[in-house]
């Protein structure tokens, strides 16, 4: 994947992951389309995704600054 795309998507989804774990979100909408049950299940989802997403964001930046690295150390030579 470009490094573009993966920083994109661990954002993205790191930010809809906070969302959901820390705001209310996710209860008032479940709660409106009827599957509040499943509400006691959500922490078991969200937070590893939570994790998940931020190490992806994270491996992006790493991956974003070796290549800038990398770039201008071709230049300089």
């Amino acid at each position: 994947m470009e490094n573009k795309t993966l920083l994109r998507t661990g954002v993205i989804g790191s930010v809809i992951a906070a969302l959901c774990c820390f705001t209310p979100v996710l209860a008032l909408t479940f709660g409106v389309v009827g599957l509040s049950a499943w509400l006691g299940y959500a922490d078991f989802v969200l937070l590893p995704a939570l994790v998940f997403f931020l190490g992806l964001t994270a491996y992006a930046l790493l991956r974003r600054g070796r290549a800038a690295d990398c770039c201008d150390s071709e230049r300089t030579h």
